[in-house]
C-alpha cells in the first residue's frame, strides 16, 4: 500500500515518503484538519475563550492569584493540557499582574517568555496559577508565574515573562 501526496504538499526529495504519510496521519488525528465554527473568528473570541477557563482568586499590587479548570477545549490528544494553552494563560496573567503596577500611560511590549513544563496536567483537574512581580522599572518589567495542581500542590510549570515598557510618544 502505497501513501498518496497530497497536491498542495510540498516534501523534500531527501525524506523517506513513508515517514512523510506517518507525519500527516499523526496531524489528522490530532485534528489539524478540521476547520473551526465560524464564531470563532469574531474579533475578542480568543480572549473570551481564555478567560473562560480562569477564575480570579485574589488581585493585590505585583500579584495575582487566579484557579483554572482544564477542559478538553484546552487539552491536546492525549487528554492532557496544551502546551499552547499553558503559554496563553501564561500570556494573560503576566500581562494582568504587570498591569497592578505598570502605568496605564506605558504600553507594555512581550519580549519574551520562558515556560519549564514539569509534568502534565490531566483533564478536569484544577490548577492554581500565582504570578508576582519579580522585578520593574523604567524600562523593563518581569513577573514570574508558578502552576501547581491544586489537589496536590505538586508544581507543573515555572515560567517568566519579560515586558518592555514603552511610553506614549506625545507629539
Amino acid at each position: 500500500m502505497t501513501a498518496k501526496q497530497p497536491s498542495s504538499q510540498k516534501t523534500s526529495k531527501e525524506v523517506n515518503f513513508r515517514r512523510v504519510s506517518d507525519t500527516t496521519d499523526f496531524f489528522r488525528v490530532m485534528g489539524t484538519n478540521i476547520n473551526g465554527p465560524e464564531y470563532t473568528n469574531k474579533l475578542g473570541f480568543y480572549d473570551d475563550f481564555l478567560r473562560s477557563f480562569i477564575k480570579v482568586d485574589h488581585i493585590q499590587r505585583g500579584r495575582i492569584s487566579c484557579t483554572l479548570v482544564t477542559k478538553g477545549q484546552i487539552c491536546n490528544g492525549f487528554g492532557r493540557l496544551h502546551g499552547g494553552a499553558i503559554g496563553s494563560f501564561v500570556e494573560v496573567l503576566a500581562t494582568a499582574c504587570a498591569r497592578t503596577v505598570v502605568a496605564e500611560d506605558k504600553e507594555l511590549f512581550l519580549g519574551e517568555i520562558s515556560i519549564s513544563y514539569l509534568s502534565a496536567t490531566p483533564l478536569n483537574e484544577e490548577v492554581v496559577a500565582n504570578a508576582a512581580m519579580v522585578k520593574t522599572g523604567r524600562n523593563l518589567t518581569v513577573v514570574t508565574l508558578e502552576f501547581k495542581l491544586k489537589k496536590t500542590g505538586n508544581l507543573l510549570y515555572v515560567t517568566h515573562a519579560t515586558f518592555y515598557n514603552m511610553p506614549v510618544a506625545s507629539l
